[in-house]
């Protein structure tokens, strides 16, 4: 802190301290009037009631002067005196570096152990499924939930359902982890309300929903020359440029009628922050495999 700062602190202290020392020297040789009784001549209850007067235990003013001597102790051992560092020389930095360490020492033969795996292999250990767990909760919870169910509000897919709109293989839950992703789908709404709407009741259909179908077959003329360069003629999405399989009803963004509409008109620009700046390559080969085993779990969504 700043020099200014120091001594505001200091002087705190030294008046806190010494206000309250001087009180405690003060308050066992204080003489207080009392009356031959006593008593201090302070009633209560019509005089039933009457403040005595007795000097201070000595368990009192024991215990008190050894706060005192553990808190100057304190100022004189450890940092805290304005810019005074102690005599110990202790830090939380420095603490906090020696537990980290210690913790590295470890947990660094688990960490080779799983490093030697595969995504695969490493997503059916339960140690890797432990640590993985915490790497999620600590980064990728905020967005896809801690039970990697995903946000449709966000934009966060569900990661359990075993859909994927980048790719759901090793290579490339890795590639999604350490580099993000960045995802555009362009506006329709110009094309007008109607074509909107006959579109999204196509759409409907492709995934085996409830649809009009005299809508959804105008809608499959605008498809096939509009949206097919991106999700293909059968509508199964490209992996390679995130565009989604539509004919099934995972979806980033909802797959009702109101999400669909909203998707095609308005258009959607997710964004899938790259973590090679923040997590390890071990941090992200751990994330990965966790999150191949959230897809890939027997009582997974959707399965």
């Amino acid at each position: 802190m700043s020099s200014g700062w120091a001594w505001w602190v200091i002087g705190l202290i030294v008046f806190n301290m010494g206000l309250t020392f001087c009180l405690f020297i003060w308050a066992p040789i204080a003489r207080v009037p009392t009356l031959p009784d006593g008593t201090t001549g302070h009633v209560w209850a019509h005089g039933a009631l009457r403040e005595g007067m007795h000097r201070l235990p000595g368990w009192w003013i024991a215990l008190s002067l050894g706060m005192f001597v553990t808190a100057f102790a304190y100022f004189l051992l450890y940092p805290g005196f304005g810019n005074f560092r102690g005599m110990l020389g202790w830090t939380s930095q420095g603490e906090l570096a020696t537990a980290v360490a210690a913790n590295d020492a470890v947990l660094e033969p688990t960490l080779q152990r799983l490093a030697a795996m595969s995504v695969e292999q490493a997503a059916a250990d339960p140690q890797a499924q432990q640590l993985g767990a915490r790497l999620f909760v600590d980064n990728c919870a905020a967005c896809h939930g801690r039970d990697g169910r995903g946000n449709p509000l966000l934009g966060a897919p569900d990661l359990t359902d075993g859909d994927w709109v980048y790719g759901g293989t090793a290579a490339d839950i890795t590639n999604s982890i350490r580099n993000g992703r960045t995802g555009v789908m362009p506006q329709w709404k110009a094309l007008g309300d109607a074509t909107v709407k006959n579109l999204t009741q196509y759409v409907l259909g492709l995934s085996g929903q409830t649809h009009d179908a005299q809508m959804a077959a105008a809608g499959e003329t605008v498809f096939q020359t509009t949206c097919v360069a991106c999700h293909g003629p059968e509508g199964k999405g490209n992996p390679l440029i995130g565009a989604p399989n539509l004919t099934d009803r995972a979806s980033v963004y909802g797959s009702s009628a109101a999400a669909i509409e909203a998707s095609i008109g308005n258009g959607r620009q997710g964004h899938m922050p790259a973590w090679s700046p923040r997590l390890s390559d071990s941090d992200t080969h751990l994330l990965a495999a966790y999150v191949h085993h959230l897809a890939n779990r027997s009582d997974a969504a959707g399965r």
